[in-house]
């Protein structure tokens, strides 16, 4: 036991250590709280005054949620040692979320997030004191649980800060060798004598290291072996980094090193963060201190991420789901070219369903007004075009070698790395069956939304048949009435066009029974078991009833229990002959569990997953072929509606020609037709009968035409335009 005059601790109880310092669990005396206590050794007295008081001073003057509080300084008793009595971050650091086997591949979206958030506040925070950390890594930023159950990241161990202005430099070595500046590492690593000088934008480097590392679970440069172990090929990657890329490996000895430009498929990391976060990868991972970015526009570019929302997006024929990360005050314009970027169907050709319903966007709604989403509720985006089904790209997964020999350290590091594929294994297994369950609800959404539509069709194709109706009726009585006047040779030529309106409208009517025809075949596709019913989505694929998420958690269970001990194992460095067998048949059992997992994985969760989308692949393009067909037909329902509208309005200046036409202006003005002289007095008087009679039912049909225009008035403003415009919908 060791203690100050206020906190003591046990000198087992270490939580980390360094060069010049260890870190213990302590406690203060009077109340039991926990603290972090950071007691320095007399290495650490080599140093000159200034540099052993730099941390103490340097902490007393940062403040930050983001950043470990200091406490007190006090001496330790008995050898009056500088103690540093810090906050106590019960959850580790960042670098022990990464070693966790479920993080192999980096972490979850929702906790980078949090990382970039909270490493960028801290970091804000030491650049307004001007303040240098030069040992940013996974291992200096803390984790602790918020009271809202969330993480939260804070920087630590300032043993290396000092204080020092933006355009300042200072030449004075300091930080871990995988997190260095290439300048630095130079001379720090290679031992090469050089004299440059260093700025305060060493630490975005080191940034840039750290942000990788928390996406992938590796390194972003890496020598074949390990940097450790092959420092002059790591110094060679650093420093002839193309300008852009973000990563270089070597994957073989003496082999070339692969660069690359994005983020590997095996990150967790949406593809809407990765195109943000990208950039700034490639703009602080710049070894030339000249073109790499400055401070005020790293924060610049993080703020602008961090601050966006997130719009969660299904594109249903490309079975692909998407983040939209946009400004809440951005609006729909945007919105769709961002879709359009990430899933390469054009603004125009986008329809967007949620909740069963089609959603309209207006043009200038901001994006906080959209609705809420999440990616078990996602929007449902439609192509109007034929698309093909894409589906989840991931990395294929392969279990690594198991080396048959028995090796305490080596057992546990491909017992990790096993741990690590199969935790990965998990998640896409997760992932595919949450890709079809939205395709699952998808398409009930979207056959409801074309039998809504087909319904509205039928409702149009009632309404044109009775307008038609009418105006056949219409048209029959003027052209009888056309055909008497005909006869009487006091035919106007405005009435010449009755027989032309006559015909059209039959064709008119041809054409309703072509439709009609072409209806009823598509009204049998919606009948339950039809190619075009959703029953293929509940016999194919897998389900949450398979439980195959629940038989991957008891294997990863058991092979991660067997991880925990070949630690336990590996700290004892030797094990008695009972316990070596125990770890050895450990060993076995652990590589069954693995390959039952990876054979799980592939054989039911993957190749039942490829088959689903195979077949929604041929049914989404059946289902487009449809809703083309529903919406050819409702257009040319509209058509109709539109010609049938015309010849009624034609018909209604036309019948105000008929009963004047029908009698003469005076009788010497008429002629019977082959007549050259006057007519007798008995052909006079039967002809005024006859007109007379003419006139009689001429305005009867005129009265007949006056009370059908007014009903189809009243009942065309009711659907004309409300029809159109649901069709268009389509």
């Amino acid at each position: 036991m060791q203690s100050t005059s206020n906190y003591l601790w046990l000198i087992s109880d270490i939580l980390g250590q360094g060069a010049t310092a260890n870190v213990y669990r302590g406690r203060h005396k009077k109340t039991g709280d926990l603290y972090a206590v950071k007691v320095f050794n007399n290495i650490s007295f080599l140093r000159p005054i200034e540099v052993q008081m730099r941390e103490f001073e340097v902490l007393r003057k940062l403040n930050h949620k983001n950043i470990v509080k200091l406490f007190a300084v006090e001496e330790e008793v008995s050898s009056r040692n500088k103690v540093l009595v810090m906050e106590f971050c019960s959850c580790g650091s960042l670098y022990t979320v990464l070693e966790e086997a479920g993080n192999a591949f980096g972490l979850p979206e929702s906790e980078f997030l949090i990382v970039l958030r909270d490493v960028v506040a801290g970091m804000n925070h030491l650049r307004e004191n001007g303040i240098v950390h030069r040992d940013i890594k996974p291992g200096n930023i803390m984790r602790v649980i918020g009271e809202d159950g969330q993480s939260v990241y804070k920087l630590t161990d300032f043993g290396a800060a000092r204080e020092l202005e933006d355009d300042e430099q200072f030449v004075s070595l300091y930080g871990t060798e995988e997190y260095l500046h290439p300048d630095m590492y130079e001379r720090a690593v290679l031992r090469k004598p050089q004299q440059k000088m260093y700025g305060a934008t060493v630490d975005l480097w080191s940034i840039g290291v750290t942000f990788y590392h928390a996406a992938t679970g590796s390194l972003p440069f890496r020598p074949f072996e390990g940097p450790r172990r092959n420092k002059e090929v790591m110094y060679k990657i650093i420093t002839e980094k193309p300008p852009g890329t973000i990563s270089g490996v070597q994957k073989s000895e003496n082999g070339p090193i692969v660069w690359h430009h994005e983020l590997p498929l095996s990150c967790n990391l949406s593809r809407g963060l990765q195109s943000l976060l990208t950039p700034i990868l490639a703009n602080i991972l710049e070894a030339d201190q000249e073109k790499c970015w400055g401070f005020d526009q790293f924060f610049a570019e993080t703020s602008d991420v961090l601050h966006r929302i997130v719009i969660h997006v299904f594109s249903l024929q490309q079975v692909t789901l998407h983040k939209i990360y946009i400004h809440s005050y951005n609006t729909t314009h945007l919105f769709a070219d961002l879709v359009y970027k990430q899933t390469e169907i054009a603004p125009h050709l986008q329809e967007l369903i949620f909740e069963g319903q089609h959603l309209e966007l207006e043009p200038n709604i901001q994006a906080h007004n959209f609705p809420k989403t999440s990616e078990d509720n996602p929007l449902i985006l439609v192509s109007r075009e034929v698309v093909s089904a894409v589906g989840l790209i991931y990395q294929e997964l392969s279990l690594p070698k198991l080396h048959p020999r028995y090796d305490l350290d080596l057992d546990v590091s491909c017992t990790k790395s096993i741990t690590g594929v199969v935790c990965q294994a998990q998640k896409i297994a997760s992932r595919l069956l949450q890709y079809q369950e939205l395709v699952r609800k998808g398409v009930r959404w979207i056959i409801r939304i074309t039998m809504d539509n087909f319904r509205e069709t039928l409702h149009k194709k009632t309404e044109v048949i009775l307008k038609l109706n009418f105006c056949m009726t219409t048209v029959e009585r003027a052209r009888n009435i056309y055909n008497s006047l005909q006869q009487t040779n006091i035919l106007s030529s405005d009435l010449e066009e009755i027989p032309e309106i006559h015909n059209k409208l039959l064709r008119l009517a041809g054409s309703m029974e072509s439709i009609s025809h072409d209806m009823k075949d598509i009204e049998g596709t919606f009948l339950p078991g039809s190619q075009l019913s959703d029953h293929w989505a509940y016999h194919e694929g897998t389900h949450p009833e398979d439980r195959n998420l629940e038989k991957l958690q008891v294997l990863l269970d058991s092979i991660t229990e067997i991880y925990h001990q070949f630690k336990k194992d590996k700290a004892l460095h030797k094990l008695p002959y009972n316990e070596e067998q125990i770890h050895k048949f450990d060993k076995q059992k652990m590589w069954l569990y693995a390959s039952k997992a990876i054979s799980l994985f592939r054989d039911e969760c993957v190749a039942k997953y490829q088959a689903f989308l195979d077949v929604a692949d041929d049914w989404m393009k059946k289902m487009h072929f449809l809703r083309k067909q529903v919406l050819s037909i409702a257009n040319q329902f509209g058509n109709i509606e539109q010609e049938v509208f015309t010849y009624q309005e034609h018909m209604k200046k036309l019948q105000e020609l008929l009963p004047q036409k029908a009698l003469p202006a005076t009788y010497s003005d008429w002629k019977p037709p082959g007549t050259l002289g006057y007519p007798s007095q008995n052909t006079l008087m039967e002809m005024t009968i006859g007109m007379k009679k003419l006139k009689e039912e001429m305005e009867g049909v005129v009265k007949e035409l006056a009370e059908n225009n007014h009903i189809l008035e009243r009942f065309g403003a009711l659907t004309v335009d409300g029809g159109i415009q649901n069709i268009n919908r389509l």
